[in-house]
Formats: C-alpha cells, structure tokens, sequence
C-alpha cells in the first residue's frame, strides 16, 4: 500500500476486489507517478488524466453497488497511439496523421474497458511504427527510465518506458519485427509478443500479416492476466483465433521433460560481448528448473536476413510521400527506407511473400520436430543515445537498425509467440533481455518458462535497483 502505482496489476485489482483500496485511489497513484517521471520519459503522445479520474470514479461506484466486477476492475492501463481510444486522436507517430479525437474504442480497448480497466492515455512510437529506437517526429525523444537521454526503444517506445519507471502495472504494445520485446528488453520489463492472431488487430493492417498486438509489464503474471483479457476471436478482424489464452501454470512453473534450445546468434548475428555474456550465465536457470538444454545453430537463423529486408520494405511502403513538402515532415529514417525499397514491383513483392511463407514453414516445423522452445538473447546492444539508429561503435546506415535486431523478426514473420524477460545489466547498469521464443499458439508455454526464469532470477525495476 506504501505506492500503489508500483503493485503489479494482480495486486491492484485484488486490493479494489476486497475493498482495501479503491479505483480512485489507485488512478490517482498511477497518475501522480506519471506526473513525477514524465517530464523526463517524455512516454505520452495523450495524457487523460480528467476521463481517467471520472472513470475510475464510475469503477468505485460499481465496487461500493457489490456490481460484478471484471478481472481488471479499477486497474489502469495505457495505450500505445496506433490503437484507436474513443475521444483521442491516433497519430501512430507522426505529424501527417488526423489530429481529429476516434469515436471509438479498438476491440482490445473495449476488451480492455470491459474487464474493468481504466485507460489513462496514449503512449508514444516511432513514426508508423517503423523503426526500433525511440525517437519521432511527433513527439521527440522517448527517455529510458533507467538513464535519460538513452533509447527506451520501440516502436511502442513510451509503454516500455512506463512499464520500467513503475507508472502502472499494464500496456499495451504491437510488434511486427520486435516492436513490444525490443523496448522491454531496453527498459527491463517484460514483453510479450502473442501468436499472430491471438490478439484482434483492428483495422487489421494490410502489410504483410506481420502486426501483432499485446502486454508490455513487470511481471508475467501480469503479462498472462492482460493477454487473458484481451485474446478471442473478433469479427472484425478475420483472422484472429477462437478458443482466447489462458495460462496453464500455478505457482511455480514446471518445466521439467521441455527441451529447449539456446542459440547465442542464430548462426549469423553479431552481438556485443556484454549482452552474449548475461544470457549465456542466464541459461542454467531452465536447467535447474528441469529443462533439458542444448546450444544449437537454427538452420533457418542465417536466411533471416535477406528475408526480413524487403518484407519491411515492401511493410512501410505505404507510407511513401509524393509531396516533397510533406515528405520534409516524416522521419528521415523512414523515407530512407522507404526509398530503398520504393522500385519493388509487384513480382518482386510476391516473391518476398514466397520465401517469407517458407521460411515460417521451416521455422515452426522446426520447433515440432523437436524443440520445445528457443532462448536467444532479445537483441545484440544494449541501451544507447536517442536519435541514434544504431549505438556508435556500430556500423552507421541510414535506417537499417534491424542489424542489431536480428532475433526478434522471425517470429513476426513465423507468426510464433515469444517473450522478452530481463536478465541483467551491463557495466553501465543498463538492462539486458532474454528472448524466450516458440511455435504457433506455444503462447502459455512461452509465458511459463519466462515466470519460471524470473522466479529463479528475480530483477528489480529501475525505481527499485
């Protein structure tokens, strides 16, 4: 009770359930630390502080009524600002979007809202959520809660940065080649991107199949409580799953008889020494919790490349800028993108889809026939400056920031679930996520071994390290 913003959202809406504290209490909490950080995470495109304050009066009501309450009640939540929230723009990032308020609320909003959740605003991205650092036209740089003027990274820059500076338990992020497990692998959260599917996405983006949406958190019970809430079939978007996600653990996760496989590169990633030594000494704790472990070489690893390069380009080309003048007002790293890969033809996208379709062919059958799961580090470098797409001692390119991002985009493009939990820190303090990744619907099985982990290697957010 001593902060109700940090508890985990498990804790909040217990202590709303049993009347030890109520929902205005805890928005009000919530609200006030973001009022504390947020000059300096600079998290929120929309801050709605006033329709947060009147709904969480309206949950204290349905409390105090004996109403039946959902398994979010008075528990609030934020929004990454490419999901539409009735009465706020969606401006995804970037200054050419409408600034006019949506008449309504996305379907995992609404699931949202209807466990009882309140949402308390809009969190920053990368321009169309182009990109892996946190920095956009829109709104400038998102801080890291663990060092200003340190990427937060994305897209979903301002969840993740929330999420560590322990403003709120639950947010949402999306991820189409790392966009969730990125940014919480540079705060020291946990992130989880779902199965393709298990999530609705309205309206469902045409780039590719690659966007999925879900929890960024500090624990993955939380994780599990919010994909629980908003997983399920929806009919506007035509290619969700039935059936939802429920987690198939209690207490301490069993993992004994899994076999899982550790890859330190996948065969072809450079990775910096500091991060390939923290996973590395993270590895036995599947063992000690009974996993049988073997290091191996996926023998798709080193096709991602030339895969994952003209899937994202032919995914921003969308967002090309015939109008010189409005083109000035995108992000440079984006229109670099999108130049590279402008000239594709059809054909030429057609045939990326093709190999894109063997290659996540190769990569689940890979898991079925054999492995149970994947454990990679989530990316090769640690935190570094804003407005940087690469750290410095890197290779510079113009957009390119998927060189140091190499383990995340296989399983947007395989459709798997995976997760990213922290695992440590560099010299500099800055933290380090471990990727744990599966097949199609291994979604329950992912968030045990990542509870597994943090029960055996617990780590303390930013405001408590």
């Amino acid at each position: 009770m001593s902060d109700l913003a940090t508890l985990t959202a498990t804790e909040q809406a217990a202590l709303v359930r049993t009347r030890r504290a109520s929902p205005v209490e805890v928005t009000r909490a919530v609200l006030d630390r973001i009022a504390a950080w947020e000059p300096r995470l600079n998290a929120f495109v929309a801050l709605d502080a006033d329709r947060a304050m009147a709904a969480a009066r309206r949950a204290e009501e349905a409390v105090m009524a004996g109403s039946p309450l959902g398994p979010l009640h008075g528990v609030p939540v934020s929004v990454k600002d490419i999901m539409a929230v009735e009465g706020l723009p969606t401006r995804r990032g970037s200054k050419l979007s409408d600034p006019s308020p949506t008449k309504h609320d996305a379907p995992l909003v609404a699931r949202l809202k209807g466990a009882g959740a309140i949402v308390v605003g809009k969190t920053t991205l990368t321009e169309q959520g182009w990109t892996a650092v946190s920095s956009s036209p829109l709104t400038g740089h998102t801080h890291n809660p663990w060092q200003h003027g340190m990427t937060a990274g994305g897209s979903s820059s301002g969840a993740a940065a929330l999420a560590g500076a322990g403003c709120g338990a639950l947010h949402v992020g999306t991820d189409g080649a790392g966009s969730i497990r990125l940014p919480a692998h540079f705060c020291g959260v946990v992130g989880h991107k779902p199965t393709f599917g298990l999530v609705p996405y309205v309206p469902t983006p045409n780039n590719g199949a690659l966007s999925h949406a879900g929890p960024i958190a500090r624990s993955v019970a939380d994780a599990a409580l919010m994909l629980e809430v908003i997983a399920g079939l929806h009919p506007a978007d035509h290619v969700t799953l039935p059936g939802g996600f429920r987690r198939d653990w209690v207490g301490a996760p069993d993992l004994r008889g899994l076999r899982i496989a550790y890859s330190p590169d996948l065969g072809h990633a450079r990775v910096d020494p500091g991060i390939a030594e923290a996973v590395r000494a993270a590895v036995p704790a599947f063992q000690e919790a009974g996993a049988i472990v073997e290091q191996v070489t996926p023998p798709w690893g080193p096709k991602g490349p030339a895969i994952e390069r003209p899937i994202w380009g032919c995914a921003m080309l969308p967002y090309i800028e015939s109008d010189t003048g409005r083109r000035a007002l995108q992000d440079e790293g984006l229109s670099a993108c999108i130049a590279e890969f402008e000239g594709m033809s059809f054909l030429d996208a057609h045939a990326a889809q093709s190999r894109r379709f063997a290659y996540a062919a190769e990569v689940n059958t890979w898991f079925a026939q054999g492995w149970d799961l994947l454990v990679t580090p989530a990316a090769s470098v640690a935190a570094f400056p804003v407005g940087r797409q690469q750290p410095e001692h890197w290779p510079r390119h113009d957009w390119d920031w998927l060189a140091w991002a190499e383990f995340s985009y296989p399983f947007d493009l395989s459709h798997g679930a995976a997760c990213s939990v922290p695992c440590g820190r560099t010299m500099d303090g800055l933290p380090i996520g471990l990727q744990i990744a599966g097949a199609r619907c291994a979604d329950a099985l992912v968030l045990r071994a990542a509870e597994s982990f943090l029960q055996a290697r617990p780590f303390a957010p930013a405001f408590a390290a």
